[in-house]
């Protein structure tokens, strides 16, 4: 009995060990400029066109040669407007430095009454300045009125 427990204890700790040499934690952060396509709200002085700002995680989970799954959870503040944007990209590595990651986007707007969730899609490229650092721009494409669409600009840093 002591010997299967020892056995799966040994097994689990070696998957973790691998899963774990696999997974890179980061934080980034930067800066977006949001397109509305209606006034329905007021989205500030300038309601086409408003800069704002994101900050947040990211987990990277290497699946294969080049291809990878990276959810993120971002905070994302544009004047008196909040939401938080959760990411779920696959990402594929065109060259060492450079990443594109494409995927769903699920938007939560805590300010809504109804429809506080809203699904939009992304598309981003990442160039890695050194290892630890990338350089990132995502584009996110909304599909319905009050779903803005975005560019994102910004910089993350892996642990």
């Amino acid at each position: 009995m002591k010997n299967k427990f020892a056995l799966l204890l040994l097994v689990v700790s070696l998957g973790l060990f691998q899963l774990s040499a696999q997974t890179e934690f980061g934080v980034k952060g930067g800066m977006n400029f949001t397109f509305f396509k209606v006034v329905e709200n007021d989205f500030g002085a300038n309601p086409e066109t408003e800069i704002g700002y994101y900050g947040g995680i990211f987990v990277d989970f290497k699946i294969d040669k080049g291809f990878h799954f990276q959810p993120e959870l971002l905070y994302i503040g544009l004047n008196d407007f909040r939401f938080i944007n959760a990411p779920l990209y696959l990402k594929y590595d065109v060259d060492y430095n450079l990443h594109i990651l494409v995927g769903p986007s699920i938007n939560y707007f805590p300010d809504f009454f109804n429809a506080k969730i809203k699904i939009r899609a992304d598309l981003s490229l990442a160039y890695d300045i050194i290892p630890a650092i990338d350089v990132h721009m995502k584009y996110t494409i909304g599909f319905e009125e009050i779903s803005p669409n975005g560019l994102f600009l910004g910089l993350g840093y892996k642990f």
